[in-house]
């Protein structure tokens, strides 16, 4: 059934209690159950799963996935099997919607956890206590969904803007419960076998599930004298050199390095696969094009020269070079420079994202209406957020100035800044579904900076505010915009937003030290291991190169170094240029450059094959009459869901299998 909405002409010269009153009147489906117990409960499991993946994926690739269409879809076959079974009543379409806002805020609450508060323990060496990283998240979020709600009546209501992600999920849902419901559980399907497959073939190449199999359920290692599990690897080229090093097969070099060396391995990664399906062609090709540069051609002429080399660590001990090494040493200032002017460009050239928050109507348009408030009763009320959002203000300045040292005079100076970017991110995802909070967080950085560069939480925590503040904010009001456009009501979506959070915090800063901080024989935990060959932690780098950048400027840099970062902002800044004047048709980005180079090359290689294969399925696909493209093209989402969540989860599996058997 289509969704009713109004037209452009309305949406221009309606006031907003016109707007309100049509809404209540022709949408709003009155008490039909939403916020329950079972979505409540369904969406705080759920959300603790997905943002689990989330974590998983954003260590290793810095990337923030969303998870919105993915828990309509799982909840949406598992209440449609428990139904069909008589084990349960079918879900509503509004409790669904509450389900996916509930998972979707624990999806997008643990990116400080791979960002911002990353690399303030890769600059500190300080390890943060698991209980600070909790509350300081949880205040920094609420505070963005007290910030949000006041917007709400005014991007959404009033507005009508698009939220095209938000939409997209009102949509599904709609066709979900109101049209084919048949196709609804295909995805579900879908999804399910791809995750099983994916989950039994990550089980295969993971150490330690093969160390319990094998050693602890049958025994292996007493009756068939076994010493080491066998499983397969997950590096496809390790077979290869294992049969060089025995027959002295030529060693791939390029001017004389390894290719191990530099990080360029052929991995069957099936996480970065689906990652790669669901940003796509042009974006996985710049990835691949960043990789390239950097580890075939650059970092080779480098490691030549000189400028990457090996070093004596504090210890004494020789640290020999490796991907981290040459990423650390060299590569991230100009991955790092084309990151942020790339980003800053792009968010320039849209100066429309900041004037539309100014604009009035147009001429002609009707005034607003100062009668009652139709929606007081289940709008949240404005005064929580008057109230709120100074109190929520002053404890997250408190916080961060008590548990990481920032000034209080400079945590409290950064609020101001941080309202404004949230306003202006806001703005961008109900237009584009882009949140600019990379390029956001940049500003808070550089402006706080400017005043303490001594400091590197001075910079990099309020920073963290800005990209946590701004996420919970923009995110909430793309969830809320489903619930709007399916007549749910927006108080249940709020309370459902704050139950996503702390499914988040609660899943995901335990899972955080196994995967990341695993206490060692003695029971010590370090810094050391939170970037590894595993976990490449993309998105702390970049975020320690702009701090150190602040805290040293250019001294000490290599004359090379200075002159890549050089060529990295003016190639941002045309690469940005052609994709406005093409209005989007130039198939490279800047930021996705930047992201190739900070990534180990095997994964940027492993996205693009997920990219290029379903880009080139597509294309064969595209008919709707073609057999194919029911998997191909509507199965996208769901396969590439299933291929990220079955080997997320069993990666973590097998971290936790392998610190409990050490």
């Amino acid at each position: 059934m289509a969704i009713q909405q109004l037209t452009e002409e309305q949406i221009q010269t309606w006031t907003r209690a016109q707007k309100d009153e049509w809404w209540f009147k022709n949408i709003f489906r009155g008490d039909m159950p939403q916020l329950t117990l079972r979505s409540a409960l369904t969406g705080f499991l759920l959300g603790a799963v997905l943002a689990a993946t989330a974590l998983y994926v954003g260590g290793k690739t810095g990337i923030g996935i969303g998870v919105g269409l993915t828990a309509v879809i799982l909840s949406f076959g598992l209440f449609r099997a428990l139904h069909a079974s008589g084990l349960a009543k079918d879900y509503t379409i509004l409790e669904n919607n509450c389900t996916q806002s509930i998972a979707t805020a624990a999806g997008y609450v643990v990116a400080p956890l791979y960002t911002s508060l990353a690399a303030y323990m890769l600059i500190t060496g300080r390890i943060i206590p698991w209980w600070q990283m909790i509350i300081w998240m949880a205040v920094t979020s609420i505070l963005g969904v007290l910030v949000a709600f006041p917007m709400k009546r005014r991007f959404i209501n009033e507005d009508q803007l698009p939220f095209p992600e938000g939409r997209a999920s009102g949509v599904v849902l709609d066709a979900l419960y109101m049209g084919d419901a048949a196709t609804g559980v295909f995805k579900a399907r879908l999804l399910t076998l791809v995750a099983g497959g994916t989950a039994l073939y990550q089980a295969v190449v993971s150490d330690g599930w093969m160390k319990l199999i094998q050693f602890k359920i049958l025994r292996m290692d007493q009756w068939a004298g076994m010493k080491e599990p066998w499983h397969l690897h997950e590096r496809l080229d390790t077979y290869y050199y294992q049969a060089a090093a025995k027959a002295e097969w030529w060693i791939p070099k390029i001017l004389g390095t390894d290719f191990r060396v530099l990080g360029l391995r052929l991995t069957l990664d099936a996480a970065m696969i689906g990652v790669g399906g669901l940003m796509g062609i042009a974006i996985a090709t710049s990835c691949l094009l960043g990789a390239f540069i950097n580890f075939v051609i650059l970092a080779p002429m480098m490691i030549q020269l000189g400028d990457i080399a090996p070093r004596v660590s504090p210890s004494g001990a020789l640290v020999p070079l490796s991907r981290a090494e040459i990423v650390n040493q060299w590569s991230l200032w100009w991955g790092v420079t084309i990151m942020v002017v790339g980003s800053l460009t792009s968010l320039l050239a849209k100066p429309e994202l900041i004037t539309s928050l100014f604009k009035g109507k147009k001429k002609g348009a009707a005034v607003a209406s100062t009668g009652p408030d139709l929606l007081a009763g289940i709008e949240v009320p404005l005064w929580i957020s008057y109230v709120g959002v100074p109190v929520f203000s002053v404890l997250g300045a408190w916080v961060t100035h008590l548990f990481f040292g920032v000034p209080m005079f400079l945590a409290l100076v950064s609020l101001p800044l941080i309202f404004v970017l949230t306003v202006i991110c806001t703005n961008s995802m109900a237009l584009t579904s882009w949140t600019p909070t990379g390029a956001l967080s940049k500003i808070t950085q550089f402006t706080m900076g400017a005043i303490d560069r001594t400091n590197p939480a001075s910079n990099l925590l309020p920073a963290g505010m800005t990209s946590e503040i701004a996420s919970n904010a923009a995110n909430l009001l793309s969830d809320i915009k489903p619930g709007y456009m399916l007549g749910g009501k927006p108080r249940h979506q709020a309370i459902g937003h704050i139950i996503g959070i702390f499914a988040g915090l609660l899943a995901c800063v335990p899972l955080y030290f196994l995967l990341f901080l695993p206490a060692d024989a003695n029971g010590v935990r370090s810094v050391s291991t939170l970037v590894s060959e595993q976990f490449a932690m993309p998105g702390a780098l970049q975020w320690k190169g702009v701090a150190e950048l602040i805290a040293r400027g250019f001294n000490g840099f290599p004359t090379s170094a200075l002159i890549a970062m050089a060529v990295a902002a003016i190639s941002a800044i045309v690469i940005e240029v052609l994709r406005i004047v093409t209005k989007g048709r130039f198939p490279l980005s800047a930021v996705s450059i930047g992201l190739g180079v900070v990534l180990p090359p095997e994964s940027v290689f492993a996205m693009w094959v997920g990219a290029m294969l379903f880009w080139v399925m597509g294309l064969r696909h595209k008919s709707v009459s073609s057999p194919g493209h029911r998997i191909w093209v509507e199965g996208c989402e769901p396969i590439c869901a299933g291929l990220i969540s079955g080997a997320a989860l069993m990666g973590i599996g097998n971290s936790i299998v392998n610190v409990i058997m050490n």
